[in-house]
């Protein structure tokens, strides 16, 4: 007899700790997010960690296997191995899938466990499901409860989101395999490079399944433009591209979202190509050697992969320091929301530009074509810009004494690890284990941080009913 209570005081604990966990998981869209993904980061470092993964069939350490697992969930690109000779054909295929799974994006996958956790979408899953990949989204500032209602349906989601990557993935691959082929690759191989790099371009990702990457397809100009075409595409968001399918011929009928996105998107790529050209045109370890048409074409490419794509043809280590600069900024800006792009978001950039423009101009509202931008909004993006500068700021501090390597270098990995941007300027290679750890939570945190940031400020914003005196204190 006292064994059956025990046992069923037993089933009725372990009853009671899973309701608990279940209770503290989905309380919170930011902490959801979070487990999620970093139950996935863990999966993948067991998968890359067995000797099957590697080429010489040993165990690889777990700093790089751990590191490996997130720059590959996180989509991001970096690097503490060869990615084209340590791994095996099957760690080859882990890391393919991991970045497909990391692209869907963080918040797709945690409304996902949602609906499997519970059987239903719960209120933070709708909030989760609000806040990423869903076309909706760009209308408003902080989701209602009613709004999340239409914008939770996982069927909805799910479909834009595969959809587009399916489509997408699939036509760039069928475009890449010939452009291979007739750039020197084996026609067997490119059956397995036009898929990768496929994968990799729209993903924003940057890993190269061939030894040199992508340098080797230098003066190939079609393969340099169906990547960036890829990237692109991946960076302006799910979002966008749900807009583009719908109304791609009317504009007016097109969100605010997506036009900030576009319009900041352009601006910002051109922009970057012609700084590029302007301060690397007499650098002989870069554009210096190119004629004028190669030395165009580099710009405008390393401008797109400095958006957040990863994949580079001329050393990051051989660019002038004020180069460097333009690149770490654009890193930092990243790509579209509710996209396979990290950093801050070209949307934030655009709406802080056009509140500083507003002020600028004594008006008491933020306004674009001819919409007005509600104060939450732009609370959110001060937010997420603090939480992005306050991350690389830390991270620079703590591997620069690591390390003790030149602060430049070192901020340029940094800001490229948090923007999941995939371009080093060599220091990322060969990094002690601590500095190691500390680049990969900084991955981490650019990739789920800053969209959890936003997706838990518009949770817990709520209407209050009274107003406390003004006071002006002095700023600036």
């Amino acid at each position: 007899m006292s064994g059956t209570l025990s046992a069923s005081s037993s089933r009725s604990g372990l009853h009671l700790a899973a309701r608990r966990v279940k209770h503290v998981i989905t309380s919170s869209p930011s902490r959801f997010a979070i487990v999620v993904f970093a139950a996935l980061i863990l999966l993948f470092t067991g998968l890359l960690s067995l000797p099957i993964s590697s080429s010489d069939g040993t165990v690889t350490e777990l700093s790089d296997a751990l590191f490996t697992a997130v720059s590959t969930i996180c989509v991001t690109g970096l690097s503490t191995v060869d990615m084209s000779t340590h791994w095996s054909w099957f760690g080859q295929i882990v890391v393919f899938i991991g970045v497909n799974i990391g692209g869907l994006g963080v918040l797709t996958l945690a409304s996902l466990m949602g609906l499997a956790i519970s059987k239903r979408l719960g209120l933070s899953a709708k909030l989760l499901a609000a806040g990423d990949t869903n076309p909706l989204r760009a209308h408003g500032g902080v989701v209602n409860e009613s709004q999340t209602v239409r914008l939770g349906e996982v069927g909805q989601l799910l479909t834009t989101v595969a959809l587009s990557a399916l489509i997408i993935e699939g036509a760039l691959a069928v475009l890449l395999y010939p452009a291979l082929v007739m750039a020197g690759v084996d026609a067997i191989s490119a059956l397995w490079e036009a898929p990768y790099f496929a994968a990799m371009s729209f993903t924003n990702t940057g890993f190269a399944p061939n030894a040199g990457g992508t340098a080797v397809f230098g003066d190939d100009y079609l393969v340099l433009i169906l990547l960036m075409t890829g990237v692109f595409l991946g960076s302006i968001g799910f979002p966008v591209i749900y807009t583009l399918a719908k109304h791609v011929w009317h504009v007016k009928r097109w969100s605010l979202h997506s036009k900030l996105t576009l319009v900041t998107t352009v601006l910002l790529f051109f922009a970057g190509a012609g700084a590029f050209l302007m301060l690397e045109y007499d650098n002989p370890r870069t554009f210096g050697s190119m004629d004028a048409v190669d030395t165009t074409v580099q710009a405008f490419f390393l401008s797109a992969m400095t958006r957040s794509g990863g994949f580079n043809v001329i050393d990051m280590s051989d660019l002038n320091g004020s180069s460097m600069l333009v690149a770490s900024m654009l890193m930092f800006v990243g790509g579209g929301s509710a996209s396979t792009a990290g950093g801050i978001k070209v949307t934030t950039l655009a709406v802080l530009a056009i509140a500083v423009w507003s002020e600028a101009r004594g008006r008491q509202s933020v306004e674009a074509f001819g919409r007005r931008i509600p104060s939450d909004v732009q609370r959110v993006g001060l937010s997420v810009v603090a939480w992005g500068a306050t991350i690389v700021a830390v991270s620079t501090v703590a591997i620069t004494q690591i390390t003790k390597l030149p602060v430049v270098d070192v901020l340029f990995d940094v800001i490229s690890a948090f923007g999941t941007v995939g371009l080093s300027s060599g220091v990322a290679e060969g990094l002690p284990d601590s500095a190691a750890y500390v680049l990969a939570a900084t991955i981490f945190m650019g990739r789920v941080g800053t969209v959890t940031l936003a997706a838990a400020v518009a949770a817990t914003s709520r209407s209050q009913l009274y107003s406390l005196p003004v006071e002006r204190p002095i700023v600036g």
